[in-house]
């Protein structure tokens, strides 16, 4: 599917008509993707694009800044001002805002349509501990069974930490193992045995079981909705 780049706005020629064209274009396809419950990468880059066009609107001076400078330092300070003096005109920021003021709703209602698909399909999902409590949750195995599947896929994972000036975010980092299909008695502590059998550098692993309890396409929703529930999960149980 076709991105809508970063500096839509701004990139090329600025005139209502044919930022119309793009802007709508990019929502339909989206909106084929969210037809097929497909959310992912679609619904983070929408959040990304209302985030900065209610930025724009309410800060004249990024748009200024969100024109591409590809200059060298010693043409910085004279390219600034030619930048300055685009969007210091005002036919210019009448057509941009007028851009915007159009791009907003259309983009928020997209993005309600995505957020309510993403909420139906996170209630599906259930997410609990494989034996005794771990130490320390941030690294493991995850049993994930989709719905109506008879395998369930394996995966290793670790969660990570990064901050921003504002905030701490939590990530998650998974690796595909294996996909197996349990046999009569076979229990899922029994895999994780098996699991630490094969892998001795984790002698406790952190073990969850994921039940997808919804049919949709695995690798553009089911399983990121999961992997963000499941790092909220193992910080609300932490905590």
């Amino acid at each position: 599917m076709q991105k809508l780049s970063e500096n839509w706005l701004t990139d090329g020629l600025i005139d209502f008509e044919y930022k119309k064209y793009i802007l709508l274009a990019y929502l339909q396809n989206i909106k084929k993707q969210f037809v097929q419950h497909k959310i992912y990468p679609s619904l983070s880059e929408l959040v990304f694009h209302y985030k900065n066009l209610l930025t724009i609107k309410e800060n004249k001076e990024l748009m200024y800044k969100n024109f591409p400078q590809r200059i060298s330092k010693a043409d910085f300070e004279k390219l600034k001002i030619s930048y300055k003096k685009i969007v210091e005109d005002g036919d210019v920021m009448k057509e941009l805002e007028e851009i915007v003021l159009f791009a907003i709703p259309k983009v928020k209602k997209l993005l309600s349509d995505g957020k309510e698909i993403y909420e139906m399909i996170e209630e599906k999902i259930e997410i609990s501990q494989v034996g005794i409590s771990p130490l320390y949750p941030d690294e493991g195995y995850l049993f994930v069974n989709e719905y109506n599947e008879k395998e369930t896929k394996i995966f290793s994972y670790q969660v990570t930490v990064f901050e921003s000036a504002e905030e701490k975010f939590r990530g998650i980092n998974t690796r595909f193992l294996n996909a197996i299909r349990k046999g009569i008695g076979e229990t899922y502590e029994s895999l994780k045995l098996s699991l630490i059998r094969k892998n001795k550098f984790l002698p406790n692993p952190a073990t969850f079981l994921i039940n997808i309890n919804i049919e949709c396409p695995f690798n553009e929703t089911a399983f990121p909705i999961a992997k963000r529930a499941f790092v909220r999960h193992i910080h609300e149980t932490a905590a």
